[in-house]
């Protein structure tokens, strides 16, 4: 059974991570809610960290949170009947995790890399739409956004060719999960090996191989290590994605 630190309750860890301070709040599920509301909300959240590796939900499975993502990334997979997976999404930070009204998680959910998350128990969460309605339409927004990045992303492994597909994903995780430099550079560290890029974007790793030593040729990325990207320019990189900076990944 996977070993699951809960324990992030003492006052130093609030303090560190209080509502007023979340860098995440102008993108998260509360970001609606008014000061009242967060008076309700934060007494009833509480934290989960899983190290990388670790599933958070199996399909199928009764699910009895919801949460936010904090920090770190998690992938979403759907296996098939003849046992091949397909990685159907990721969480980068902000992205929300969970239904609420549905007991049982839609797909197996695994932490790429160390990941913490801000939660709420399922029923608590689902009480407090009814009684936020502030919550309750952040949360359909959410949804929408979903259902657009989704039609974006079937674009994307549909149309667009293996450069732009390359392009596109690492666009969306320098917009979402990338640090700025003083120098306006976006810094990220890439969640996924080579391999799962491939399986992500429907590419073979020699395609992603490929198309990531042309996209450092052409000086549109740097590459440090296996997983340090650097990129001096992130409109030049929107540009090769065949996108206006739109694109976002799909998420839970």
């Amino acid at each position: 059974m996977t070993q699951i630190n809960q324990d992030f309750t003492s006052a130093a860890f609030r303090a560190d991570h209080s509502c007023a301070d979340c860098r995440l709040r102008p993108r998260a599920v509360c970001s609606l809610c008014d000061v009242d509301d967060m008076r309700r909300l934060e007494p009833l959240k509480y934290y989960r960290r899983y190290q990388a590796g670790q599933v958070i939900a199996w399909a199928g499975d009764r699910m009895e949170f919801v949460g936010t993502v904090v920090d770190g990334v998690a992938a979403m997979t759907q296996t098939m009947e003849d046992g091949r997976t397909q990685m159907v999404g990721l969480l980068l930070p902000s992205d929300f995790l969970g239904r609420p009204r549905r007991q049982t998680a839609a797909y197996t959910v695994t932490a790429v890399t160390d990941l913490l998350l801000c939660c709420y128990r399922r029923r608590t969460f689902e009480d407090l739409l009814l009684s936020t309605p502030a919550l309750s339409s952040r949360l359909l927004e959410i949804t929408m956004d979903e259902l657009d990045a989704a039609r974006e992303w079937m674009l994307l492994l549909g149309r667009k060719t293996a450069r732009e597909k390359i392009a596109s994903l690492l666009a969306i995780l320098a917009r979402r999960g990338g640090a700025r430099g003083p120098d306006g550079q976006a810094r990220i560290v890439l969640p996924l090996s080579r391999e799962a890029m491939a399986d992500y974007l429907g590419l073979t790793l020699e395609t992603v191989s490929r198309q990531m030593s042309a996209l450092r040729r052409d000086g549109i990325i740097v590459l440090e290590g296996a997983r340090h990207v650097i990129v001096p320019d992130c409109a030049a990189l929107v540009a090769e994605s065949g996108g206006d900076g739109a694109e976002t990944a799909p998420a839970g």
